[in-house]
Order: C-alpha cells, then structure tokens, then sequence
C-alpha cells in the first residue's frame, strides 16, 4: 500500500503502544524506499510491507485496518494514521485524476454489486481531503448521471 511519507512519521511517533497492538516491530511496518511523488503529502511516498499476502496493518483475525482500529480505540483521528490511498479506496488517484481502483475495473473486488455507487461510499472522505467544492462538483455530477442512468446499469 502506497503512504506518505509524512503519514509514515505519525504512525512511527505511536512508538511501542502502536507495536503491541500491530504485534510487529515498527523496523518491518514500511519499505525502506522513498519515491519523489508531488500527488502525496510531503511529496514522498513509501509503500507498506507485505506479511501473508496483504499490508502489514491488515488485521490478520477479521476484516480492516489495525491503523484505523488503533486510532478509534485511542480517540484519535485515523486520518491521521491510515493511508490516504487505503482511506479512499476503492477510488484511487493518479497524474491528478480520481478513478474507481483496478479491482473495480477488472470485477476482483470482492463486495462490489448492489448498494452505494463507489462515490457514495466516500464522500466523507473526499470531503475530508479535498473539500467541500469538490464534493459539491461531483455531487452534481451524480445528479446530472442517476438522472441519466438508470441504477445499476453503469
């Protein structure tokens, strides 16, 4: 999973807390490699570390992000913590356009089908890390395509 680098800092600074409750030492959470990226807080990135195929910080006894598991238990804000890219899936973002992730495009992910569009499931997060005109722009784009579209058709 792709992180900036900023972002890597803040989880590092949770120290031996956040190693009890990952049950990994911080030394195997993230690759050594920082790559140039302007789209990233910071304008660096680094990518998380595999352990049994998935992110580290994938909860290896259920479903989601020991990140945002740990910052809800300790009253803090996961922005803070979880990987904006991981916070947005399945939408993604690159050479500055927002699309829905491959695993949408090629049918692998796993709970797609009836329910909210990808958008729907999201918006709090753009809100959060774009803002209020973003959200108002593509709120008006679902309006202007669920008029168009009948649901479950696109």
């Amino acid at each position: 999973m792709d992180i900036d680098v900023l972002n890597v800092e803040r989880i590092l600074a949770q120290g031996e807390r956040l190693e009890r409750f990952v049950g990994r030492p911080a030394q195997d959470w993230f690759a050594a490699t920082r790559v140039a990226d302007r789209e990233f807080p910071g304008g660096q990135s680094t990518r998380t570390r595999v352990r049994d195929g998935g992110c580290v910080f994938l909860n290896p006894e259920g479903r989601g992000c020991l990140l945002h598991s740990y910052a809800v238990r300790e009253g803090l804000d996961y922005h803070e913590f979880k990987p904006l890219v991981s916070a947005l899936f399945p939408i993604t973002f690159d050479d500055g356009v927002l699309h829905a992730s491959d695993e949408v495009e090629d049918g692998t992910l796993i709970c797609s089908g009836a329910g909210p569009t990808l958008y729907e499931g999201i918006r709090d997060e753009l809100r959060y890390y774009f803002g209020d005109g973003l959200v108002a722009e593509l709120d008006g784009l679902a309006a202007a395509t669920s008029r168009d579209t009948p649901r479950g058709t696109s």
